[in-house]
């Protein structure tokens, strides 16, 4: 029987190579969702970088505590804010006591009286000192305290036997927070006669140190009418000055050639000061009635503390607290960067590493190191176009040699251009800076929703 191949070959494979049929193979998942991968490492990148960004802060932070070191260091040679009380008439009297044994002792105590009237005016000249690369605002202060005192109304109206007070033992006295700020040994006028003053008070009733002179009451002056007084006084402080209103009516001047004051404590000029290139002039009215503390006083009743009025030589250029303001735009600047580099990226249908977007958001940040560093040497104006300049022209060299389109590399400098510019603007806008900052961003959001409209990112994931 004849072996039929033909039948053999039914069952046999006549192409084993392409059996069974090869299906093409699709794109995988990465590349079908190329742009929405790449966006959300583009967003982790710029969280990321927030955190160089917060070591700038710190760095700025830093910074700032040196120079307050530096500012400590001359004050306490030169003078710390200065804050003067008074005058005030001081009366020693005893307050007798019988304890439970019936035994009469007798304790010493004080009467404090306040002036009637009290006029001040001071003029101030502000010096400016360096310790190393800070600036140390220091000044010098020529001080007038004028007025009057009433004694006999307040003695006869406190109910203390006349036989119990000290008369002879009266002083007056004037708190200065810090006397080595004293340039010369004040000198008053007391019903004209001239007392000089000591270092030191006797008590601690109202202000902790000061000084003081002797001021027997003879019976003539405890029954004389209002007792005028004038008190000329040159000091030396620094950054703050302070006054307190402890006449019945205090009036108060102060001139200066500083021509950026800031105003504090609890009263504010009455009228709005003076304020121009060439100084202010400002002035206080205030009544006894608008403080918590009488015109007269036993012992420690009451604290004066809390009616201090007066002003801060403010620095008008203070580049730390506008390089720190700076740094709060950060997440600002890398993520309007990176955006700028996801269109390009899109349109000119390249592909950026990660890697890239890396390197542009640590140009990003030591922007703002240099910006600090520069602005430590030269002005707050200069080190941002400076540090700008240099980082806008790293960049664009950078995207240069990864577009490698010149229109595009044009562009992304002149968007990189304006947001530093807008940024600066914010910065110098104190008072508008937030409502300038979010119609900034609305219309920043505004022209990318605009100009991607039209972008199919399916279509580009598909491609």
């Amino acid at each position: 029987m004849e072996h039929n191949a033909n039948a053999d070959n039914i069952y046999q494979n006549p192409n084993p190579v392409n059996y069974p049929p090869q299906m093409p193979k699709g794109p995988s998942f990465f590349e079908r969702n190329r742009i929405i991968i790449k966006g959300i490492v583009i967003f982790f990148l710029t969280l990321l970088l927030l955190i160089p960004s917060s070591m700038v802060t710190s760095i700025i932070y830093e910074r700032q505590n040196r120079q307050g070191e530096a500012f400590d260091e001359v004050s306490s040679k030169w003078g710390y804010p200065q804050t003067i009380i008074g005058p005030v008439l001081n009366i020693p009297y005893y307050e007798i006591y019988i304890d439970s044994n019936k035994v009469v002792k007798r304790y010493q105590k004080t009467i404090h009286i306040l002036p009637n009237a009290l006029k001040i005016n001071s003029e101030l000249f502000p010096e400016k000192r360096h310790r190393g690369i800070y600036d140390i605002i220091l000044y010098k202060i020529k001080v007038n305290l004028g007025g009057n005192f009433e004694i006999k109304q307040y003695i006869d109206d406190l109910n203390i036997d006349k036989k119990d007070i000290l008369f002879e033992k009266s002083y007056l006295s004037i708190g200065i927070s810090d006397n080595r700020g004293i340039e010369k040994i004040p000198v008053m006028t007391f019903n004209n006669k001239t007392l000089n003053f000591n270092a030191g008070i006797p008590d601690n009733d109202i202000f902790g140190q000061g000084i003081f002179t002797n001021l027997p009451l003879t019976d003539s002056l405890q029954n004389m009418g209002p007792i005028n007084f004038d008190l000329n006084m040159d000091l030396r402080g620094s950054k703050e000055l302070y006054f307190l209103p402890v006449g019945k009516t205090t009036e108060a001047k102060i001139n200066s050639t500083w021509a950026n004051p800031s105003f504090i404590g609890k009263y504010l000029p009455n009228n709005p000061a003076e304020i121009s290139g060439n100084g202010f002039t400002a002035q206080w009215n205030i009544l006894h009635v608008n403080r918590n503390y009488p015109q007269v006083w036993l012992n420690n009743s009451y604290s004066t503390n809390e009616s201090e009025f007066g002003l801060s030589l403010m620095n008008p250029v203070d580049n730390y607290a506008q390089s720190d303001r700076s740094v709060k735009y950060a997440i600002l600047f890398i993520a309007l960067t990176f955006l700028i580099f996801f269109f390009v990226e899109m349109i000119n249908k390249i592909s950026i590493h990660p890697m890239q977007y890396v390197l542009i958001g640590i140009a990003l940040i030591i922007f703002y190191v240099l910006l600090i560093s520069i602005s430590e040497q030269l002005s707050f104006k200069w080190a941002y176009l400076i540090a700008a300049f240099m980082t806008i022209g790293l960049i664009t060299i950078y995207a240069n040699s990864i577009i490698k389109s010149r229109p595009m590399t044009v562009l992304t400098c002149g968007v990189l251009s304006i947001l530093y510019m807008f940024i600066y603007i914010i910065i110098q806008l104190q008072d508008y800076a937030l409502l300038m900052g979010s119609i900034g961003l609305f219309v920043i959001l505004a022209l990318v929703m605009f100009f991607s409209r039209k972008i199919d990112y399916y279509k580009l994931d598909a491609k």
